[in-house]
């Protein structure tokens, strides 16, 4: 197998990088960076921890990610499954990675930094959705931020509404819950009944 086993392998293969592609990494929120985190309703966070990696999907109204200074985001933690994963990893390792995303547009934003989890009573309450706080707050120190040029949303044709895939084409997660569980949980009631609990639960 012809594997690539060193950086020096990579960066023959790959080339040197073109200006564009290190000159938009800066150390800090700029404010054409600030504009984009405000437009995003998306981010996937990755975290790291003892049992391994976990990249979580987070997601609210446009600029939930707040900008608390050029070197400071917080990112509320709101209604989920209660896993915590990605808190877990926080606690043991503030290392994350943020990938914004803004519905129709190709370039997304990367983010990197250290994390701590909050539960400063003030914080919270300033997060306050239909009158409901989050639980936690997660306040990102940035070390890293930069746009990606948009070739992988071009490619995928994510924003394509013609490319959009029917939920009945897909097993549902009532059908996934019931078969990995034996039929104990999910099923055709828990699809039946989710998007209304979803409706009352979401912040």
């Amino acid at each position: 197998m012809s594997n690539i086993a060193s950086i020096a392998q990579l960066e023959t293969l790959y080339g040197t990088p073109v200006e564009a592609a290190t000159v938009k990494e800066v150390a800090h929120i700029t404010p054409h960076y600030r504009a984009y985190i405000a437009a995003s309703p998306f981010v996937a966070l990755a975290t790291s921890g003892p049992e391994g990696l976990d990249c979580s999907p987070r997601g609210d109204r446009p600029g939930f990610v707040h900008v608390h200074d050029e070197k400071t985001l917080m990112l509320p933690d709101r209604r989920g499954n209660n896993r915590i994963d990605s808190l877990r990893n926080i606690v043991r390792d503030p290392r994350v990675a943020l990938l914004f995303l803004i519905p129709g547009f190709a370039n997304t934003l990367r983010v990197n930094g250290r994390a701590h989890i909050s539960i400063e009573p003030a914080l919270l309450q300033s997060f306050t959705v239909d009158g409901k706080p989050p639980r936690s707050v997660t306040v990102i120190a940035v070390d890293s931020v930069y746009f990606q040029c948009g070739r992988a949303l071009v490619r995928s044709e994510l924003w394509n509404p013609a490319h959009h895939r029917d939920a009945g084409e897909l097993p549902s997660a009532g059908q996934i819950l019931a078969a990995l569980s034996g039929e104990r949980v999910g099923g055709e009631s828990y699809d039946r009944e989710w998007p209304g609990r979803a409706a009352k639960t979401l912040w």
